[in-house]
C-alpha cells in the first residue's frame, strides 16, 4: 500500500508527500511531525473550523500511509485574543459589551456553562471533534502564553523586533504604522488588551515600556502571559515556538500567511508547509461567520444525515468554493453511498483514490445500502408519515434481507430522510394539475404499470416510463419526468422514477396515478 500511495494523486496524498519531503524522510529533532489547525473562539465553533480539523486529518493519515515518523495534531484556540466585537448568535447579548478588548478568555460566559466565554466555545469545538474521533491535543493560547511555553520565542520576538517591524509597517495604513507594535500588553489594571505605542524596549530585561491613553508609561515583561502578540506575529511565533510543520488555511488568509512565513524566518524559523482553501457560503453565497451564526451548523448537517456524509462532502475540491446549505444535503448523502459501494470492487490504487478511503482512515464499513436517499425521500413524501417503520414495511418488501439490525446505515437513512422531509420537502410542496397531454400520458402510464408484476425490477418499471414518455413525444424526455415529479411529488426533481415504483409497489404507484387524476389532494395522502 505505502507503493501506491506514494504515486496516489488524490490531494491529501500530495499534501502529505510534501511534508514528508520536508522533513528528509527523517524524525524531526522534537520527535514527531506537528500538523496544526487554528480557532479563534469569538463565536460558535462553525463548521469550517470542523473542515480545517478534518482535512489536516486527511492529511495526517495520508502521511501516516507514506511513513512510520510518529505525528500530532495541535488543534490551537487563541483565547487570549482581545473581543473585538460581540457575536449576533449568543443569548445576553447587552452584557458582553463591557468586555470588548479583554482576553476571551476572561470574557464572561453568556450561556452561563463555563468560566469564559472562549472556554465555552472551545468545550463546544472538542465535543465535536471528540464525537467525531478525531485524535488531536488541544492547545490553549492563554494556558501557552502564561505558563511559559512561548517565553523563549516572545524574546526571540523582542530581539528580532526592528525585523518584524520592517515586514509589518509596509502593509499597514499612515495612521496605524504610526503606533503599531507587535506586542499587545495586558494592562495589569483593567485587563484588557491594548492596542498602543512602545516607546522603549529591553531585550536583556524582557521588557517594554508602554504609553497610556492617559500619557502614563509603564514597564512590563513580555513574557508569563503579560503581553500578546498582534495576529500575524502571533502565529509567526507560535510556528517558531512549537515547530509547526503543517498547516492549511483559507484564502482570506493568503496575505496573513505570506507575512507570517516572513516573520518566522527573521526569527531565525522555517514556515510550515501550506495548504490554502476556499471558504463556505451560506444560501446567499456570503462567506460563512462565527459571528453572524450564518451557514449550515455542524449540528444541523448531522440532524439531517450521516456524519460520514459531512466528511465526504468536506473531502471534495477544497480549493473550490463550497455552497453549505440544507439543499446539498441529499446529494452529497447519495455520493457518498455510491462511493461506499464501489470501494469493495475497486483495486487498491483505486481505494486511494476514492473519498471513502480518506472519511474512514483507510477502513470504510461494508454495508450494501439497496437505496438512494433520494428514493427513500420520495417514499416518505408518498407515505407522508413520521413512522420509520412505514417505511420499512416497504423496503423490506423491495430488498428482503434487509433490515434494520442487518443494515443499520440503511436504518439511519431512513429516520434521516423523514426528518428531511418533513422539514424542507414537505412545507415547500407545490402540487400541480396535469394538463390535457399530460393527463393522458398518466392515465397511460397507469395503464402500463399494471401489466407489470409485483417485484418488477427498476430497471424495468423505468423502461415502462421512458416508453410512455416518447410515446406521447415529451421532448426533451426530462420534460416528462418534470412533470410526474410536480404532479404526484410536488417538486421539481427527483430520483429514478423506476427506482421509486420498484420500492413503493406497482400497485401503490398506479393507484397514487389515479389519485391525482381524480383531483385528489395528495398533501393529505
Amino acid at each position: 500500500m505505502r507503493e501506491l500511495a506514494e504515486k496516489a494523486n488524490a490531494w491529501p496524498f500530495v499534501e502529505a508527500r510534501k511534508v514528508l519531503k520536508r522533513v528528509g524522510g527523517k524524525v524531526p529533532e522534537k520527535g514527531y511531525v506537528l500538523f496544526q489547525t487554528g480557532y479563534g473562539p469569538s463565536g460558535l465553533p462553525h463548521i469550517g473550523t470542523f473542515a480545517e480539523v478534518l482535512r489536516t486529518t486527511m492529511v495526517r493519515r495520508a502521511f501516516e500511509t507514506l511513513s512510520d515518523i510518529p505525528t500530532k495534531l495541535f488543534a490551537f484556540s487563541d483565547d487570549m485574543d482581545g473581543m473585538r466585537g460581540v457575536p449576533d448568535n449568543i443569548p445576553n447579548k447587552d452584557r458582553l459589551t463591557e468586555f470588548l478588548n479583554f482576553p476571551l478568555s476572561s470574557v464572561p460566559d453568556p450561556f452561563g456553562t463555563n468560566k469564559s466565554f472562549a472556554a465555552h466555545n472551545n468545550e463546544r469545538l472538542r465535543a465535536f471533534l471528540d464525537e467525531y474521533g478525531f485524535e488531536y491535543t488541544f492547545v490553549s493560547a492563554t494556558e501557552s502564553y502564561k505558563s511559559g511555553r512561548f517565553d523563549a520565542a516572545l524574546l526571540k520576538v523582542l530581539e528580532c523586533y526592528d525585523a518584524v517591524q520592517s515586514i509589518m509597517l509596509p502593509t499597514l495604513g499612515e495612521e496605524r504604522r504610526k503606533t503599531y507594535s507587535p506586542f499587545l500588553p495586558i494592562c495589569p489594571e483593567t485587563g484588557q488588551v491594548l492596542q498602543v505605542p512602545l516607546v522603549e524596549r529591553d531585550v536583556e530585561a524582557g521588557t517594554i515600556v508602554y504609553q497610556r491613553e492617559d500619557g502614563k508609561k509603564v514597564e512590563t515583561l513580555v513574557t508569563g502571559g503579560h503581553c500578546k502578540l498582534q495576529w500575524k506575529p502571533d502565529w509567526a511565533m507560535r510556528w517558531y515556538a512549537l515547530s509547526v510543520d503543517y498547516e492549511m488555511s483559507g484564502k482570506d488568509l493568503i496575505d496573513s500567511v505570506r507575512q507570517s512565513s516572513k516573520i518566522v524566518r527573521a526569527l531565525g524559523g522555517r514556515p510550515p508547509e501550506s495548504y490554502t482553501y476556499e471558504l463556505f457560503l451560506d444560501e446567499n453565497g456570503e462567506k460563512i461567520s462565527k459571528s453572524r451564526g450564518n451557514g449550515l451548523t455542524m449540528e444541523e448537517w448531522l440532524a439531517y444525515a450521516p456524519k460520514d456524509s459531512l466528511a465526504y462532502f468536506m473531502f471534495g475540491k477544497p480549493t473550490a468554493a463550497k455552497r453549505l446549505y440544507f439543499d446539498v444535503i441529499p446529494k452529497n448523502v447519495d455520493e457518498y453511498l455510491s462511493q461506499l459501494s464501489k470501494y469493495g470492487d475497486s483495486e487498491d490504487a483505486d481505494r486511494l483514490k476514492n473519498a471513502v478511503w480518506h472519511v474512514h482512515n483507510g477502513n470504510p464499513p461494508q454495508e450494501e445500502v439497496p437505496l438512494s436517499f433520494n428514493v427513500l425521500l420520495n417514499l416518505a413524501s408518498a407515505c407522508n408519515t413520521e413512522d420509520k417503520s412505514v417505511l420499512w414495511g416497504f423496503i423490506s418488501r423491495y430488498a428482503p434481507d434487509a433490515s434494520p439490525d442487518a443494515n443499520p446505515i440503511l436504518d439511519d437513512l431512513v429516520g434521516f430522510s423523514i426528518r428531511y422531509y418533513l422539514d424542507f420537502v414537505k412545507p415547500n410542496k407545490k402540487y400541480r394539475a396535469a394538463d390535457e397531454r399530460e393527463r393522458e400520458a398518466l392515465e397511460a402510464l397507469a395503464t402500463s404499470l399494471e401489466t407489470l408484476p409485483e417485484g418488477v425490477s427498476a430497471a424495468d418499471a423505468q423502461n415502462h416510463v421512458y416508453e410512455v414518455g416518447k410515446q406521447f413525444e415529451f421532448d426533451p424526455l426530462r420534460d416528462w419526468f418534470r412533470a410526474l415529479y410536480e404532479i404526484l411529488f410536488g417538486q421539481e426533481q427527483g430520483p429514478r422514477f423506476g427506482s421509486f415504483v420498484a420500492l413503493y409497489g406497482v400497485s401503490e404507484t398506479v393507484t397514487l396515478i389515479r389519485r391525482a387524476l381524480s383531483g385528489e389532494d395528495l398533501s393529505a395522502a
